[in-house]
Parts: C-alpha cells; structure tokens; sequence
C-alpha cells in the first residue's frame, strides 16, 4: 500500500495490529481502538478450532489487547475463563510491550451438540463460572487478580462489570469478529479479523464519573442504572451505540476514520500507536527448568518410547528431550 493510501492529509494510519489511544476532551472521554487482522489470523489458523470457538477466543483476545497495551511497566495480563460450558477454559497473554498468545480448550460432544441446537453465541458456550484478570509484573511482586462471574452475560457487559466493581469507573466496550473471504486463487481463503473500542469517563471531578452502587449492596438506588447520568457520558454513550459491528472490523474504515465518524463533532484526538504481535514466551530452556523440578517418577511418567515430547498449548510447537538430561 503506498503511502498516499494510508494517509489523511500528512497523518499516517495505523492500520491492522495497533492499539490506537485517544481521547475526547469535550466530553471527558479516554479510550483506546483496535483492528486485528494478520496477528489474529496466525493464531486462530494455528490452532485451527471450530469456527465458534475462534469467535469466542478473538473476542477474549481483543479485549486483552485493549486492556494489556494500557499498563505502564513492563509485566503481563492474562485474561482466562474457567467454565462450565462447551468452552470450558480460554487463556489470552499479553506480555509487555507487545506480545500476544492464546488458546482454548473445549469438549468436542458438547460444541457439537450445542451447534447443532443453535446454542451457539459465544456467552452460551462459556456457560457458568468466572472471567479472571490477572496483572503480573514478574518476580518479587504481587500479583493483582480480579474475578467476575460468568452468569450468560457476554464478554461486552462482563467487561462493564469488571470495570465496575474493581476501579469504578464508568466504561463501555464493544468488541466485533468476522470471518472474511480474500479473493485469490482456487476462490481465495478465509482470514479472521476483529476489532474493538473501549471508552472509559474520566472528568476531573470525580463526582461527576460515580457509579450507583450494584443492586442489593448497601446504598442501593434501586433505580436499575449502571452508568452516571453525567450529560457528557450519556453523550458519549450513544454515540458509541451508533457503531455497527462491521465497522469494527472493516479494513477500509480503519481505526482513525471509524473515531473521526464518531467523534468528529467533538473533536478526538489520537496519540502513538501500540503494536501487537503474535509471540510466544515458550523456549526449550524455560521448558527444561521446569521438568529439571520434576521427580525421577514424574520423569518416568512423562517418558513416551523413550522420548518426552511436550507441546505448548499457545503456539503448538513440540519439544523433545532426552530423559537422561533428568537423571
């Protein structure tokens, strides 16, 4: 693409593979957008699961991505699921400054079965259990944790809800995946793309940005309202409502033109973008030091015609050792 197709006057585009931050002074409004395209289609074509559990874990991966492209030391942010759905458990792992990784796990019979009833929209296989965000920035240092329950919601206002309880502070997401065909030879192939935008009212006074407390807690309003009723918020709001999910994750709008749509009005502004890559951590060497703490047992156990062999669940790459490297 040359580079009068990627520009709007002298500014260049982002384009796929970056989180773009921005803000909107006018209304008090912080935020940050993405488009996923060929980082997102090298994983989920790695793994090559079934189209609906490829949905769910792009959408877990976008989030991710919008959340961990936010922290200001050099860590981790892991966001996993554990469930009692088709889809029992997603992991995604997001290692500063722009490393991507992620796998699912799921039972055949039951992704199956729900398919086939049409129980397919991705809170139907999670099912029940909880949304774990952990923040971990290495050794000597606690890990910060927060949990949600999954109760059928789906992962938009799970998010809503993570965001509520753990930092009170009003925020929407909207998160958007398809599966879109590229023209080419022996009628093209299929690549994944997704895209997501998260807002987040963040006023100088804080007044102005608090939330009712959840219903049935202490200080209940009872008045069912999840968000301030702040004019500026309620502004942005519907705005963000206007959005479709093709917007999302069309390559031909792009992140800047899809906020300037929004936003225009108001004025946004847009800073540096963040780069995401698909990128394992895993190593023979990290992979040694664990099984060096296995027992002679363990060993022998996990010793299969004289070789062990393990796969990295984000990547699949397969490892091979000598058990005499244990003994």
């Amino acid at each position: 693409m040359s580079t009068s197709d990627r520009t709007l006057g002298e500014f260049g585009f982002a384009g796929d593979d970056h989180v773009v931050p921005f803000e909107v002074d006018v209304l008090d409004v912080r935020g940050r957008a993405v488009q996923l395209g060929p980082m997102l289609d090298q994983i989920l074509d790695r793994h090559g699961y079934p189209e609906p559990v490829s949905r769910l874990l792009a959408e877990i991966i976008v989030l991710t991505v919008l959340l961990g492209t936010s922290l200001k030391f050099q860590g981790k942010f892991i966001v996993q699921t554990r469930s009692d759905g088709p889809v029992d458990m997603l992991v995604a792992d997001f290692a500063t400054p722009s490393s991507v990784r992620a796998y699912a796990r799921f039972d055949e019979e039951k992704l199956a079965e729900a398919v086939g009833q049409g129980r397919d929209a991705p809170e139907d296989l999670l099912g029940t259990g909880i949304l774990a965000l952990t923040i971990d920035q290495g050794a000597h240092t606690q890990r910060y944790q927060g949990i949600v329950q999954l109760d059928g919601s789906t992962l938009e206002d799970i998010a809503r809800l993570y965001f509520r309880q753990s930092e009170q502070i009003p925020t929407e997401v909207r998160l958007g995946v398809a599966r879109m065909v590229v023209p080419g030879e022996n009628g093209g192939r299929e690549l994944w793309r997704a895209g997501g935008l998260l807002i987040q009212f963040l006023p100088d006074s804080p007044e102005r940005r608090r939330v009712p407390d959840l219903h049935g807690g202490d200080g209940d309003t009872g008045n069912g309202e999840d968000h301030p009723t702040d004019n500026a918020w309620q502004e942005a709001l519907a705005l963000l409502s206007t959005i479709d999910q093709t917007e999302l994750v069309d390559s031909s709008v792009g992140t800047e033109r899809l906020l300037y749509r929004l936003f225009h009005e108001q004025g946004v502004r847009v800073f540096d973008s963040n780069p995401v890559i698909d990128n394992c951590s895993c190593s023979r060497e990290r992979i040694k030091a664990i099984l060096d703490g296995f027992t002679a047992e363990e060993i022998e156990e996990s010793t299969e015609n004289g070789k062990i062999h393990v796969n990295c669940e984000f990547c699949s790459k397969e490892y091979e050792f000598d058990p005499s490297e244990f003994a």
